[in-house]
């Protein structure tokens, strides 16, 4: 059984229950994410995917659906970076792009709340060595780099790990693959 699937036979993290405990926390904090909430019906069902890897991590422990809540903050932030939101819409794609920026802001001050710096350091460099993917046009490897980076926050960071990120950065060819064995791990 993987991870996710451990997290998710929890309880605490399953995909339909992180999404709305997320959507329930931009409502509560009204304003500008509250009003690009789409409908509940219009929303993209929710997939196993980041959060509910870092929640299944040993590094995160009772702490998991906190840790669920804030890894989805920040991975909606990158789907609508690079992609389609889950949970928000608009016409407006510089909207949207401002909303991602709040949504990694507000996953990242939560986990910053926690106190687990070297997640919030891991988290800031998925943001950015996504960013480097995607600029390279390897949405491949930005999605590798998400699956490898939750490994890391649940899990703990490595030399492998730390290795992957410098091939990423470097633009190496190896990244994707250096990536995609931590994921497997």
């Amino acid at each position: 059984m993987s991870a996710t699937d451990l997290a998710e036979a929890s309880g605490l993290t399953d995909p339909s229950d992180v999404a709305e405990r997320l959507r329930a926390l931009l409502e509560a904090e009204g304003g500008l994410l509250a009003d690009l909430l789409a409908p509940p019906a219009e929303s993209d069902p929710p997939r196993p995917g980041p959060a509910q890897t870092v929640a299944a991590g040993p590094r995160v422990g009772a702490r998991g659906a906190e840790y669920a809540l804030l890894v989805e903050a920040i991975h909606e932030g990158y789907l609508l970076h690079y992609g389609r939101g889950r949970l928000l819409r608009s016409p407006d794609a510089d909207l949207l792009l401002l909303a991602g920026d709040r949504l990694y802001a507000l996953g990242l001050a939560r986990l910053a709340a926690v106190g687990d710096l070297p997640a919030v350091c891991e988290l800031a460099d998925v943001i950015s060595l996504t960013a480097l993917a995607h600029a390279s046009g390897r949405p491949e490897l930005a999605e590798a780099v998400w699956e490898a980076g939750a490994h890391a926050v649940g899990r703990g960071p490595s030399e492998a790990h730390a290795r992957a990120k410098a091939l990423v950065r470097a633009g190496a060819p190896e990244a994707l693959e250096a990536m995609r064995a931590l994921a497997s791990v």
